[in-house]
């Protein structure tokens, strides 16, 4: 078996088209047609239906893909589980995070995990995109998100609280902020997503809700610049206590309603470790996992 045929194929049917895959191989498209030729002359069948704008599974090439997929995951599982027996984590271990979450929380964990595992090969993908962890060969994700339900092994690293803050400076010129209701007449900084742009959700210690409309002419889809024109006096915003809490600790912001509970969706809210669900967990993640988990749950909010 021709496991390098077997990871083409496999790349050519996920992405829809041989230039996508050679992209994604880093091999010319002349290699990737030659070695497709090459395995439906081997199975003699066809594997894609072709045509001037699209590339398709043929039934066949359906049902070939759904037996072979995992091949490749179970021999590096075999692999892995092997070389556990009398080696340290190894290998390429690839984690992905949210930005803001990644460079506030994340990345101040790297260099004593790379002195612990020396031999694994770390490559960080900080997006906002939420990639398909197994599209993508990711071995770890961390989601920001209220529960998650799905097939993939999933474990809470710590709940979080959102803080409505502005600077002083910013506060100084302003009309005063006593209730949540006097956000009507202040300059919000909005976070480019639906359900931050419109309402947050405020509740009270003996669990009183309420909700306030809220709008603003700065709409920003970074959380990081978000709190840094926050800290140029441009108005109040909804931030989460991973992000600020330190900056209010040094008075260059301050939390407006610290005996309230806010948010823009659930008031349920948290920062989640997520790996692909597998039989035998190899052992760079299962590495990673005991080292990440105690050192970010640390950003747990305190109030």
């Amino acid at each position: 078996m021709d496991m390098n045929a077997l990871k083409i194929f496999m790349a050519v049917a996920r992405l829809g088209s041989f230039a996508a895959a050679a992209r994604k191989e880093n091999i010319d498209p002349s290699s990737v047609s030659r070695i497709i030729a090459g395995l439906e002359n081997e199975l003699a069948v066809r594997l894609f239906q072709r045509t001037t704008r699209n590339l398709t599974l043929t039934e066949a090439g359906a049902l070939y893909l759904a037996r072979v997929q995992a091949i490749p995951e179970e021999l590096e599982l075999a692999r892995e589980q092997a070389l556990a027996v009398h080696t340290e984590p190894r290998g390429p271990l690839r984690i992905t995070a949210s930005v803001a979450y990644g460079q506030s929380c994340l990345l101040a964990q790297i260099p004593a995990f790379r002195t612990a595992f020396p031999d694994i090969k770390l490559e960080l993908l900080l997006t906002d995109e939420k990639l398909d962890l197994v599209d993508n060969r990711i071995d770890l994700a961390i989601r920001l998100a209220p529960e998650i339900k799905t097939d993939v092994i999933c474990t809470k690293l710590h709940a979080t609280r959102y803080r409505v803050v502005a600077s002083p400076e910013y506060l100084a010129r302003s009309q005063p902020v006593k209730t949540p209701e006097d956000l009507a007449r202040q300059d919000m900084i909005l976070f480019d997503l639906p359900e931050y742009r419109t309402e947050w959700h405020f509740r009270t210690a003996d669990n009183k809700s309420r909700t306030i409309p809220v709008k603003g002419n700065l709409v920003i889809s970074n959380a990081l610049a978000i709190r840094d024109s926050v800290l140029a006096d441009q108005g109040l915003a909804l931030l989460p206590n991973w992000l600020i809490d330190q900056t209010i600790a040094e008075g260059r912001c301050q939390d407006l309603f610290p005996t309230y509970r806010v948010t823009a969706t659930t008031f349920d809210t948290g920062a989640w470790l997520l790996y692909p669900s597998r039989n035998f967990l190899p052992l760079k993640v299962r590495a990673a996992v005991d080292f990440l988990r105690p050192r970010l749950s640390r950003f747990a909010p305190l109030a």
